[in-house]
């Protein structure tokens, strides 16, 4: 046997149970007994019975050497099905053995399989501000063994549900945000194992979460913003050995109260009062006599969705120095900013209190900067009822922090940060000599980690936490190289799509709350997400079903911008974002960039045009490709013709002109040469805002400035990527200077001008915003030097084209893509280049050699030309008197006439 099949999977992230609506789409790798083998032919079968007995559906023998998101035969599957796959492979030699089987089921598909009603506490005093959390429990009888059982779920709200006294999942903040006014998500969860025959008891706690709790920064009408009434939507359904089926629903007879969770709010923390705890309530023999009957809220079954985007869920304990900060006083520090909370085990004595402070920096006199959070409290609160030892956690909330305060006369017998986020699995790595550099690529995994909680936020920490789309397309294509975020980045287009308005276009921020008037929809680089996002996931992981799903939307978003066009063909003016916080910009007024706003805005408006002819081509329709390929080549013409000079004077108009496609051909070098001018002139001074700084670094090295892009790219004094590292920061920060040379803490002023939106406290400054971070996308591309292949994504085909520079000795750099491990490593000697390159199976590799005149490559042994094709396995490449940039080459030199830098 030549091959073997292995990692037979779906598109459902690890850790989601049960598919919703969609075809189950199935990719494998192959492990080859030699190099060279290739697929020739696949088959797969389904079957209801994990033997295969009789067959369901069948591909049949297929040529050709698919492995990713391959769809399933059989379709769709139906509301509660069970289906078993498996593949099997061709090779010259004949086929493989099968797969190990890959079992798959389906939720509760139609608005008809629900019987539960969502229910709640009558009289929760949450609908008029913050209040205890209901609580809501059955009591039911069991007749027989249990053969299977599955708990379908969801919420108005947020919940936590145990069965006999034990959690279903480890799922938090469930059922997530969604734009609830469209859809609701709905989980499925095997609890076997925790029913037993006869007596068993359900329970459910609810939280306001993102459905009724505080959201945005306008106190006066911050909450509510979906609904007063939480509900819960539950359905448990038994078969017993002996064939008889129970379902326990929701309903009318359930029983309600309220518990030691006295409130909890996303923004202000959660108040636990251990004093009124009810132990034992979600256990069977509980009295719930005192309780009330459960009343039910109106809720539409048809907005159920099932999910397919992964949970937020614990994702690292990190342990806490603890350091007296004055009587009864603690301050914690866990050497990490994250989203989450402190968890404490204490020992007090009953009506002790417990207050926990939480800030992501120190001020200069000792105390936590806490203005950064605006009117978010970020305080949890408890109070003790015995003095036994307690282990303390918040309920229905996270934080965005690195220390802490705790005040309390109980004794702290341990304190452990708990950091959250959706659970998307880590897929990639990077490191290099340069510790600095290393410890920035760690920072941008941080900040993605802790801004991916159920949608993509600016931030973790203030009275916001929203999903800007502006920065969503600035870090998409870093974003899905250092996860497994397909899942969750398609989750989240959806809700743009939903909300997307016909003639207004994308909102700023999915799911769309909080903005009104002209800023809450289309503005330029921020709803070009609709286009950005779903092609840079394509790109990224190869599976064209992101490019189906989005399809309409992004082509109804360019649409939307062609009927906003005056009679010169380009956009008419309006308020922007613009190159949001451009350091150069005032203080206080971000949005006042170098770069126009106009400029910027036609700009984007013809590379989304092309990303919908690129998608249309994917996809097979030429005639849009025709249509879209064509306006995007008027706007870019129509764009430079009328911005020409400008877009020369300023780092991101020379970036966006060839980046976005604007610049003609005859005119691309002429922008790049100009743009390097800048860098040089500014010695390597980052100059660019939200919408620039993805672009120039790509580029200045697709024409050869290298010395420029790591004069930037290695800079440590402000504004700068590694001036962060060097300031203590580990995650990113909002502004560049958050933290000044000083250590002074950045004041954060910002106007609010009438055609702005209202930031309450006039005050933004975050230390965790992944936007800036976009650069890591590059570092992978060229300084490790791997990256997918526009042409053939997913990293089919990997193009390998490390570009060493003075200053970083090594580097490392690996992608878990979907047919496998692929990696690369290089190291210099002097001016020798080593190189070693691991592919995987399924996939093919191109090496373009960074050469000189004087240069001689090898690969394995064999002097090869500087650009050789690679097969999967693991190969050394070695570059003699290689190419390597210099910074210090690029010294800075006279300012061109009229740029600003």
């Amino acid at each position: 046997m030549t091959l073997v099949v292995q990692r037979l999977r779906s598109q459902l992230p690890d850790g989601v149970l049960a598919f919703g609506a969609e075809q189950p789409r199935l990719s494998w790798q192959v492990s080859a007994s030699h190099p060279g083998l290739v697929q020739l032919g696949y088959e797969i079968e389904a079957s209801e019975t994990l033997g295969f007995g009789p067959l369901l559906a069948t591909t049949g023998e297929r040529d050709g050497d698919a492995q990713v998101a391959v769809p399933a035969p059989g379709g769709r599957l139906r509301s509660r099905e069970v289906r078993h796959y498996r593949v099997r492979v061709r090779d010259v030699s004949g086929w493989s053995g099968w797969s190990d089987p890959l079992r798959v089921e389906a939720g509760l598909l139609e608005a008809g399989a629900w019987s539960a009603r969502a229910i709640t506490l009558p009289d929760d005093q949450g609908s008029r501000g913050q209040a205890p959390s209901p609580v809501l429990r059955r009591a039911f009888d069991v007749p027989a063994p249990i053969a299977s059982a599955r708990l379908h779920v969801t919420a108005l709200g947020v919940h936590r549900v145990s069965l006999n006294g034990r959690l279903v999942s480890d799922d938090l903040l469930a059922p997530g945000w969604t734009s609830y006014r469209h859809r609701i998500t709905t989980d499925t969860y095997d609890v076997t194992r925790l029913l037993t025959p006869g007596r068993n008891a359900i329970g459910a706690m609810l939280g306001d979460g993102w459905y009724r709790g505080r959201l945005g920064w306008d106190a006066a009408d911050d909450r509510c913003r979906y609904g007063r009434e939480l509900g819960l939507v539950a359905q448990l359904e038994i078969d017993c050995v002996d064939g008889t089926r129970l379902i326990v629903e929701s309903d009318r007879s359930w029983r309600a109260s309220t518990a030691e969770i006295r409130a909890a709010d996303l923004y202000d923390g959660s108040t636990i009062d251990l004093r009124v705890a009810q132990p034992g309530w979600d256990a069977p023999g509980f009295d719930d006599s005192g309780w009330i009957a459960a009343t039910s809220v109106p809720f539409d079954p048809g907005l159920i969705e099932q999910r397919f985007a992964p949970p937020v869920r614990r994702i690292a304990v990190l342990p806490v120095g603890l350091t007296p900060a004055g009587e009864g006083c603690w301050r914690l520090d866990g050497g990490q900013n994250i989203s989450g909370w402190v968890r404490l085990t204490v020992r007090g004595v009953r009506d002790d209190r417990v207050v926990v402070r939480h800030a992501e920096v120190i001020e200069p006199d000792g105390g936590l900067h806490t203005k950064a959070l605006r009117s978010a409290k970020a305080t949890d609160e408890y109070i003790l009822t015995a003095d036994a030892p307690v282990v303390l956690e918040p309920a229905f909330t996270f934080h965005g922090f690195r220390y802490a305060e705790v005040e309390t006369t109980a004794e702290i017998l341990d304190a452990q940060f708990v950091a959250i986020s959706s659970d998307t699995a880590p897929r990639a790595s990077f490191e290099c000599s340069d510790a600095d550099l290393t410890r920035f690529h760690e920072n941008v995994v941080w900040s993605q980690r802790d801004n991916f909680v159920s949608i993509p936020t600016d931030c973790p920490q203030r009275d916001e936490r929203l999903g800007w789309t502006g920065d969503a397309q600035a870090f998409a294509a870093t974003g899905s190289t250092l996860f497994d975020s397909a899942a969750f980045w398609t989750s989240w287009l959806r809700d743009l799509e939903l909300d997307q308005d016909s003639a207004l276009g994308v909102p700023s921020v999915v799911p769309d709350v909080v903005l009104s008037g002209e800023l809450r929809f289309g503005r330029a680089g921020w709803a070009d997400a609709a286009t950005i996002v779903p092609w840079a996931v394509y790109e990224s992981y190869g599976d064209r079903a992101v490019l189906e799903q989005q399809f309409a939307s992004m082509r109804a978003w360019v649409d939307s911008l062609s009927r906003r066009r005056g009679a010169d063909g380009l956009l008419v003016p309006g308020t922007q974002f613009g190159d949001w916080l451009d350091p150069d910009a005032p203080v206080a007024r971000p949005w006042e960039a170098k770069a126009d706003s106009d400029y910027l805005a036609n700009a984007f408006f013809a590379h989304s045009a092309r990303l919908v002819a690129d998608a249309a081509a994917v996809l097979g329709d030429r005639s849009a490709a025709e249509t879209y390929g064509s306006l995007g080549r008027e706007m870019a013409a129509a764009t430079w013709g009328r911005w020409t000079d400008h877009a020369l004077e300023t780092p991101t108009g020379c970036a966006v002109a060839l980046q976005l496609g604007v610049a003609p051909d005859g005119e691309r070098a002429r922008a790049a040469g100009a743009l390097a001018e800048l860098v040089r002139a500014a010695d390597g001074r980052v100059a660019t805002g939200f919408l620039g700084t993805p672009l120039v670094l790509p580029a200045l090295s697709e024409f050869g400035y290298l010395d420029e892009c790591y004069l930037m790219l290695l800079r440590r004094e402000s504004p700068s990527w590694l001036y962060q590292v060097r300031q203590g920061g580990t995650t990113v920060w909002e502004r560049w200077d958050a933290i000044r040379p000083d250590g002074s803490i950045h004041p954060g002023t910002m106007t609010t001008p009438q055609d702005l939106p209202d930031s309450g406290e006039a005050h933004m400054l975050s230390f965790n915003h992944y936007a800036y971070g976009a650069v890591v996308d590059w570092v992978y591309r060229h300084v490790a030097g791997i990256a997918p292949d526009r042409a053939r994504p997913g990293y089919r085909h990997v193009l390998l084209a490390p570009k060493p520079a003075r200053g970083i000795d090594w580097a490392n750099a690996a992608i878990e893509t979907s047919y496998g491990h692929a990696a690369i490593g290089w190291r210099l000697d002097g001016d020798a280049l080593t190189v070693d390159v691991e592919l995987p199976f399924g996939t093919s590799g191109e090496f373009t050699a960074p050469v000189t005149a004087a240069s001689v490559v090898s690969v394995d042994g064999q002097r090869a030309n500087p650009v050789a094709r690679l097969e999967p396995g693991h190969h050394t490449v070695v570059v003699t008197a290689a190419a390597v940039a210099d910074p210090a080459r690029s010294a800075p030199r006279q300012r061109p006439a009229g740029a600003r830098v």
